[in-house]
């Protein structure tokens, strides 16, 4: 039994320190990535989500975008935002696995501004892992498997 009162507001989503996350890439920001209110538009962020998961698992063996019989699709996503981010500045995408599946596996990604240690964003997408041709769930391949578990949040 939870000591939280029943009707108690759900504890708001905090920024994360970069120490949680397992592995970076770094992204530019573009010009075209500023909306009219002068910061980095939503969109742009779940962008640079799957950009650095599929660069991670690329540069792991573990994808290859035009051959790989095995691809995963997003069934899910969402993000917190907790400070803007403009152009023109140089963010670090942290990547690292919450969860390994049959055929799924949950990334959870913050975005830090270079320089900053506490995330302007945090969020997760959920990729299930299909036969290319068939689009049917398919088991994690080994590569694939190896690649994911080398980032996997521990505890």
């Amino acid at each position: 039994m939870s000591d939280t009162p029943a009707n108690a507001a759900p504890q708001r989503p905090q920024p994360q320190l970069r120490g949680a996350f397992a592995h970076f890439q770094r992204v530019t920001t573009r010009w075209s990535d500023n909306d009219v209110y002068g910061h980095v538009n939503n969109v742009v962020y779940y962008s640079w989500f799957d950009a650095a998961v599929n660069r991670y698992l690329i540069a792991q063996g573990a994808l290859d975008i035009h051959a790989s019989e095995t691809i995963g699709l997003v069934i899910e996503t969402h993000c917190n935002y907790f400070a803007p981010v403009a152009f023109p500045q140089d963010v670090d995408v942290g990547i690292r696995v919450a969860q390994v599946g049959r055929s799924s596996v949950r990334y959870e990604v913050g975005i830090f501004v270079a320089g900053e240690e506490a995330s302007a964003a945090c969020g997760h997408f959920v990729h299930v892992y299909v036969d290319r041709g068939e689009r049917r769930p398919v088991a994690l391949p080994a590569a694939l498997r190896r690649a994911v578990t080398a980032i996997q949040r521990q505890g």
